[in-house]
């Protein structure tokens, strides 16, 4: 069973709590997108990027200097976004920090597919930025079908826990065989279950600790989940996708 999770726009370098464990599988196809972005101009990279002056200055200066083998942090510790957050990973133990190490897959635009305490740089790139590269163009066709090769293992199982932009890198090779179960977090609002980004994020980073915590090997496991308010909702959930709604609302 493999877990696969989105990567977080805001990163930073923290070479001091955790050491790596090797580099990244895709490092030869993350160095041809590093030239392709080291040719943009700042003003095109700041629109690829689609942000403000500030932060395509901080990445522009990352690009000159970026280094894809030394003074590394594991990806884990590298993503500060709301789902890292609340997974709270810098505090696992050493069997957790080995399921995850097995199970959990980040999927990246820039380095393709990452085991937890892969090394890796701070970098800034979305799969949907318009970014034709290689002759392809964009970065879902750059990337193809290795994302789905990296992930699948000898079960067949995927736990979706990532988000549209970065899930379809896998959704469009997946195979008859395949089990691909969508975890979706709801709460009812105007008589609808709806989801809501920043509560989706928060319970898929506690989803995470929640099955490094149980160890858990058996997509049945999930439906223990009750953290952050969240239950089960049996009559809402199929073979393919399982809902959990917040409770009292």
């Amino acid at each position: 069973m493999k877990i696969i999770l989105s990567p977080a726009k805001k990163m930073n370098r923290e070479t001091d709590l955790l050491p790596t464990e090797g580099l990244p599988e895709f490092l030869a196809e993350t160095e041809i997108i590093l030239q392709w972005l080291k040719s943009r101009s700042h003003e095109e990279l700041q629109t690829l990027w689609g942000c403000n002056d500030k932060i395509a200055a901080e990445n522009f200066a990352r690009l000159e200097d970026m280094d894809l083998r030394t003074n590394l942090t594991p990806a884990i510790l590298t993503y500060e976004g709301i789902v890292y957050q609340y997974m709270a990973p810098s505090v696992f133990e050493e069997s957790q920090l080995s399921y995850i190490q097995d199970h959990l897959r980040i999927l990246s635009a820039f380095y393709g597919c990452l085991k937890p305490m892969d090394g890796v740089t701070p970098y800034r790139l979305e799969m949907q930025a318009k970014a034709q590269i290689d002759g392809h163009k964009n970065l879902y066709e750059f990337w193809g079908d290795r994302l789905y090769q990296s992930v699948r293992d000898d079960d067949g199982v995927i736990v979706n826990l990532a988000s549209k932009e970065y899930s379809k890198c896998i959704e469009k090779y997946l195979q008859p065989e395949d089990v691909f179960l969508t975890v979706s977090f709801c709460e009812k609002f105007g008589g609808k279950l709806v989801t809501k980004g920043t509560y989706a994020k928060m319970a898929r980073g506690e989803m995470v600790r929640f099955m490094a915590e149980k160890s858990v090997r058996n997509v049945e496991e999930l439906k223990n989940f009750d953290r952050l308010g969240y239950v089960f909702r049996e009559a809402l959930s199929t073979d393919r996708e399982y809902v959990f709604e917040k409770a009292g609302k």
